[in-house]
């Protein structure tokens, strides 16, 4: 038999060839036995080794819905586990076996004698979740704020809870600040300057800063803008202007705090001049002034006061935290002057009005005061046969002549509208007041008017209408007062002034009410060095 020699017998033909050795599909065969009896020995070994799960061990108790948390504690399940065991055996039903054999289940006895299953552990961990979830919730709550009802200690006003939240400033004025120089070093700009001068008159005080003012801005920031919500300038120790912002701008409003006001008694006597003592006796300036002005219609401090008289005020200071900051009104007060005494008692009417009255209800305030400068002296009187001291003749010196600094303040003795203002030939510089037609008063000889001083111009008792001067014919700063009734000249020291009305006699039971207990202080009110005086 002839070989076909287009086939070759090499190792290389059997590439091409689809026919499997037989041993090959041994191989195989093994190999799959093989894997088959390691995978059934790794699955005997794991069921062999794995425990089932105990109800016994201690787990998180969960609260169902309808349990108390006394049926549910894991100190109570123990409890209740061991006097089960204690407790003699029963044989077991063929429900009881049934739940016993259960690999996942087990029954434990409570007080209440309910049967409580114990979930698998999916049904533990799915609880577990809830009980997160539940938990999670509730302190969400507790962050929540919660409506408290207003209380003397807890109660918190709208007002102060946005103020809590501004970051505040203070800014001193100094020379020659405004509101254009004062914005910018709190981080505000052009706009809000003049967003505040658009508010109104009433933050003139604004304004008109005064070096050593400190301003308070309460601003809101946020990352790119600053906005002024408050502005805060004290005006007083009792009073604080306030600029708060609002929809439609800029509002002001003037804060006031409470003062405590106390009575205080002093009494002096006159040694050398009132001030030293007044200051001695523990007055202010303030109140030696107004003192002065309350008896000056009967008393002129510049001619009558002699060594020996004596005085008593009662007044009130005002404190604020403890600390005196200021005097109040005086609310009585005695003089006595050669011998002759005088009283006056502060009475307010129900329209606001406050004036002096003696006890019996006559008003001290007079048409007109005695002196128009206040501690002046007087260097030339009265008297129609004086030689001129320019003109070196016999003239007539029909006023007073009041002897002061030049600049001293010219006051007008009482209200009346300006006749003429002006120079006046050998006056000077003269001011003519009319007091209702029937009275005229001459003010001359000033070295300039008040600004502003023009005829026709009404006046009031006490105002400023000049300054003391030498103009005209005079040898040194002086002021010519003269004082006339229907165009003829009168002694202005001795002339009989005019009184002002009475008390209303609708008011006159209230004054008395209100007077005695001062007049009696007053009464009662002495000085040691008085009673030594005395003996």
């Amino acid at each position: 038999m002839k070989r076909n020699r287009l086939l070759s017998n090499s190792p290389h033909a059997r590439l091409f060839t689809s026919e499997k050795p037989s041993h090959s599909k041994r191989h195989h065969i093994l190999l799959l036995s093989f894997l088959t009896v390691i995978g059934i020995f790794l699955t005997t070994i794991v069921l062999a080794t794995s425990t089932p799960v105990s109800t016994d061990t201690q787990s998180q108790s969960i609260q169902l819905p309808g349990q108390s948390s006394q049926q549910i504690k894991p100190s109570n399940i123990s409890q209740q586990i061991k006097e089960n065991q204690a407790l003699p055996e029963k044989p077991a039903t063929a429900a009881e076996n049934t739940a016993i054999n259960a690999p996942a289940v087990d029954r434990v006895p409570v007080p209440n004698r309910q049967e409580v299953s114990v979930a698998e552990p999916a049904q533990l961990e799915q609880l577990h979740l809830q009980e997160a979830q539940r938990e999670e919730a509730t302190e969400a709550l507790d962050e929540t704020p919660v409506a408290v009802s207003p209380t003397a200690e807890t109660e918190v006003s709208s007002a102060e809870e946005p103020s809590a939240s501004l970051n505040w400033q203070e800014v001193t004025v100094e020379s020659g600040d405004n509101l254009s120089l004062i914005f910018p070093k709190a981080g505000l700009t052009a706009r809000d300057v003049y967003n505040v001068a658009q508010s109104g008159d009433s933050i003139k005080p604004l304004l008109n800063l005064k070096p050593g003012q400190i301003l308070r801005f309460g601003l809101s920031q946020t990352d790119d803008s600053t906005t002024l919500e408050k502005l805060e300038l004290q005006l007083s120790p009792i009073e604080t202007l306030l600029l708060s912002k609002t929809d439609d701008g800029y509002e002001t409003e003037t804060l006031t705090r409470e003062v405590d006001s106390r009575q205080k008694q002093v009494a002096g006597q006159i040694e050398s001049s009132l001030f030293e003592a007044g200051l001695k006796a523990g007055m202010s300036n303030k109140l030696i002034m107004e003192m002065a002005h309350i008896f000056g219609w009967d008393i002129d401090f510049a001619l009558d006061l002699r060594q020996g008289d004596h005085f008593k005020v009662i007044f009130e200071e005002s404190y604020l935290d403890g600390q005196k900051f200021d005097d109040g009104d005086i609310l009585a007060a005695e003089f006595t002057n050669r011998g002759t005494t005088f009283r006056a008692v502060r009475y307010t009417d129900p329209e606001g009005n406050s004036h002096f009255y003696t006890p019996e209800g006559h008003s001290m305030r007079k048409t007109f005061t005695r002196t128009p400068v206040h501690f002046s002296r007087i260097s030339s009187r009265y008297n129609p046969n004086r030689l001129h001291p320019v003109l070196k003749t016999s003239r007539p010196h029909r006023g007073v002549d009041y002897a002061a600094p030049t600049g001293t303040p010219i006051l007008a003795t009482g209200d009346g509208k300006v006749e003429f203002v002006g120079t006046k030939g050998g006056y000077g510089r003269t001011v003519v007041l009319s007091h209702g037609g029937k009275y005229t008063t001459l003010y001359a000889h000033m070295s300039r008017f008040k600004k502003g001083m023009r005829n026709g111009q009404r006046v009031k008792q006490g105002e400023t209408i000049g300054y003391i001067g030498s103009s005209g014919l005079a040898t040194g700063p002086h002021l010519h007062y003269e004082f006339r009734i229907n165009g003829v000249h009168h002694n202005p020291l001795t002339v009989a002034l005019p009184k002002a009305e009475p008390l209303n006699a609708k008011y006159m039971a209230e004054f008395k009410q209100q007077s005695q207990p001062l007049l009696a202080q007053l009464e009662e009110l002495t000085l040691p060095a008085l009673a030594f005086n005395q003996q």
